[in-house]
């Protein structure tokens, strides 16, 4: 086989899979309208499709503090952390994350992607064990794979399984790195923190939160399930993204480990790419503040989340196992997943759909993911809309 061949067998797959002209992955967006309607082709359509949970892309503090780093800071840094691109801004950030938390300390990277693939890579190396629940994200197996470490899957939030798995590794539990998440973004669903905080504290292991979906989303404050469970004292680390609920694109990890620091010097993902922007800076710092006061916010969140979901569980569709701004509609074929997809769109609704082998366990998921931007009128649309496609999906 040629190298380029096995890009042809995708494409193969792909014309099998999709009707000609249709192309469900990466659908041009026209125009944005607001934090929930768009432009898609001639149409406006209702945004279920975003991860914005708290609708802060078009606060008015975040524009501005973004439009006075444009002015003021220019475009770009156009250099790495380690070079010239740590400008007062980065590290403010940092301290406001680190005092968000509570910790020690907070290091910011360019992306959530690349929080992930630092922090991992760097705790973890030659010789250790990452030991990771099989619903994880690409990024963290991304990052698992680049440290070198031995890779263990446990199945997902199965506490016995992940017992199991700690105890065959008898002493080498002690340099074994724990990754869980706190809101999974393919179900919804929560990490059991508690039962895994006591294992890894049983068999003194490090533990890893991504709190990527569920910072903002989840806790008083929006810290996530950290703070949902009053367990952020059990926590080693805790990374996560800004493009999300805080509406903008960049990541952090934060600890109250003193070793956090020297990640900066070993983390290839934060050495060997350029800062994120002064605009996105200043921004992420707006929408911090938002996030953190932002109670209103998520209480707005979790109503238009258990309004539809309740709708979608008295409609019969089969969910992901508990209410939560991911709200998948869980589908037997790719072949049902796509025409409920497309059904939706062709009432003007952009949701997320997920083929295998990205959805778990084989099955296609029909993805929304719920904002505080949304009104309880648009969850009714929705509603309506998976009602009328119900009998023509499963006829």
């Amino acid at each position: 086989m040629g190298l380029l061949d096995k890009l042809d067998a995708v494409a193969a797959a792909r014309k099998a899979l999709l009707p000609e002209g249709v192309d469900v992955f990466g659908i041009p967006i026209g125009q944005i309208y607001s934090a929930t309607e768009a432009k898609i082709g001639d149409r406006r359509i209702l945004f279920l499709g975003t991860n914005n949970y708290l609708g802060l892309t078009f606060a008015p503090e975040c524009l501005r503090a973004a439009h006075e780093a444009l002015e003021s800071e220019g475009t770009g840094t156009t250099g790495s952390r380690m070079a010239s691109g740590s400008y007062g801004g980065h590290r403010a950030l940092e301290r406001e994350f680190a005092d968000f938390y509570n910790c020690l300390s907070c290091i910011v990277f360019t992306t959530g992607y690349q929080a992930n693939l630092a922090t991992i890579s760097g705790l973890a190396g030659a010789g250790d064990v990452v030991l990771i629940d099989g619903d994880s994200h690409a990024s963290i197996y991304d990052g698992c794979r680049l440290s070198g470490a031995e890779i263990i899957r446990f199945r997902h939030n199965d506490i016995t399984d992940l017992d199991k798995r700690l105890r065959r590794l008898g002493e080498r539990s002690r340099s074994t790195l724990i990754i869980v998440e706190g809101i999974y973004s393919m179900l919804g669903d929560r990490a059991p923190l508690a039962d895994i905080v006591k294992l890894k504290d049983a068999y003194q292991s490090t533990l890893l939160l991504d709190e990527a979906h569920s910072l903002g989303v989840l806790g008083r404050t929006g810290q996530g399930l950290v703070e949902e469970t009053g367990l952020i004292g059990g926590v080693d680390f805790i990374t996560g993204t800004f493009s999300k609920s805080l509406g903008g694109i960049g990541g952090y990890c934060v600890s109250n480990h003193p070793q956090l620091d020297q990640l900066r010097y070993v983390s290839r993902p934060y050495i060997f790419t350029a800062s994120p922007s002064p605009a996105t800076i200043a921004s992420t710092r707006a929408a911090l503040k938002l996030l953190h006061d932002g109670t209103g916010l998520r209480e707005q969140l979790w109503k238009n989340a258990r309004q539809l979901y309740s709708r979608l569980q008295e409609l019969g569709y089969q969910l992901g196992p508990e209410p939560s701004p991911i709200i998948a509609t869980i589908l037997d074929t790719p072949q049902q997943a796509l025409a409920l997809w497309n059904g939706l769109l062709e009432h003007g609704i952009y949701v997320n759909l997920m083929l295998p082998p990205a959805a778990p366990d084989g099955k296609s998921l029909v993805r929304c993911s719920v904002s505080a931007a949304h009104t309880s009128d648009q969850m009714d649309y929705a509603g309506q809309a998976f009602a009328e496609l119900r009998g023509t999906i499963f006829q």
